[in-house]
Formats: C-alpha cells, structure tokens, sequence
C-alpha cells in the first residue's frame, strides 16, 4: 500500500493501541492526554534521549533520538537509542549511510519507565522500530532491548517472526483505526489503575470486561 505523507503515522501508537485500544484512541484520535506522576516521570526520563547526542568508543557507537520510517507500514518516530557495535571491521560496508567502515551490528534499545509487562506492547513498538531501520537501511536486525528505569535492567528481545508478524497485523489495525475514525468502548482491568486517562475514559462506570480488545487481538482461525 503507498502511503501520503498525512498517513504516516507514529510507531508510539503501537505500543498504546497493544495495550490498549481505547487508550490509543483517546490520544492520537482525539487528542486527549492528561499527566499523572508515572508519565511525567516517563518524559523527564526521555529527555536527554530525545534531545539527541551521540558516543564514540572503539568499536561502538551509541546514537540517541535517530529519526525512522517505514514506507511499507506508514508508520514514523525515533529510536531512543541505536547501538552500534563493530563486528568486522574488513568485511563490506554494511552502514555506509553513517559513514561507517565495515560490517556492523544494529541493536535498537528503547527506554521505559516501568517494568517488564505481560503483554507485548513494548515489544511490539521496538519491533517497528526494528523493521523501520531494516527498511531504511538495508541490512537484518535480529536483536533489540528494552531498558525499564523502575528496576534498572535490560530485557532483551529476540526479534522473532511472531513478533514481526504481529507488529504488522498491529499496523494495520492502526491504520483501520484512523481510517473509521472510530473510538472502541472502553474495557476495565487491573492496568486502568495507573493509566492518566482513567478519568477521561471512565472504564469502570462506562465499559465491562471483553469487547474491542479481546476481538481485534484474537487469533485467526485457519481456513
């Protein structure tokens, strides 16, 4: 599908629209947000990470807030950090694009306040961060990281075709999203307690458990 400049939209939305459809909506739909004390630790957290810098150590590099973008999935944003390791430096330029020598290793890291969660929805988002670099510069990234501020450690993730698979079907469930312009009923559970929008969404006095989610998230019987 080609995508106009209008249609591309943030690799952020997958993150929210995973765990959470409503939530998703309410902020990149209708352009709600409210802060509570998590969230703005959060964005005090990001904020050297999004005012871009750059390291330079033998054999690695770190490079925080690159810009990406996927043609193929019509999505945009920026990686917290790309780490960039030298595996060898006489084999064929493979980043050229950053006027590096040799072959290098791509490994992705994005930044979390909070800890590991059940879902996917961080995976999900460092997968298209993962798939936008792959498309824009050429090259397979097997490997990325999540690091949580809360408990200080790094969570490896293993980018599996599962995981790119559902990173997909999670696009274009974003971009049906934005096409029908439609926000989904709102579901209660255990993660609304510390969402920022709980008293603009009202899950418990307006929704009930199941509905939009578990339906646009089911798996798909095999013909």
């Amino acid at each position: 599908m080609n995508f106009l400049d209008d249609d591309f939209l943030p690799v952020s939305a997958l993150q929210h629209l995973v765990f959470c459809p409503r939530q998703c909506a309410l902020i990149h739909l209708e352009r709600e947000w409210e802060e509570n004390v998590l969230t703005a630790k959060g964005r005090l957290e990001h904020e050297r990470v999004d005012e871009g810098y750059r390291e330079f150590r033998r054999g690695r590099k770190r490079i925080s807030g690159l810009h990406i973008r996927s043609e193929t999935l019509g999505l945009q944003g920026q990686v917290d950090v790309l780490e960039l390791d030298l595996v060898d430096p006489r084999a064929q330029d493979n980043l050229s694009a950053f006027g590096l020598k040799g072959k290098w290793k791509v490994y992705p890291v994005e930044f979390k306040h909070g800890e590991p969660k059940q879902s996917d929805c961080d995976r999900v988002q460092l997968c298209a961060q993962a798939l936008c670099l792959e498309e824009m510069l050429g090259l397979a990234i097997t490997e990325a990281a999540l690091f949580y501020w809360r408990i200080r450690r790094r969570e490896d993730v293993r980018l599996d075709e599962s995981l790119r698979q559902k990173t997909v079907e999670t696009a274009r469930a974003l971009h049906d999203m934005f096409r029908s312009g439609v926000t989904p009923p709102p579901t209660y559970s255990r993660g609304c307690k510390s969402c920022s929008l709980i008293e603009v969404c009202l899950p418990k006095k307006m929704g009930k458990q199941g509905g939009y989610r578990r339906v646009l998230f089911a798996p798909q019987e095999v013909e």
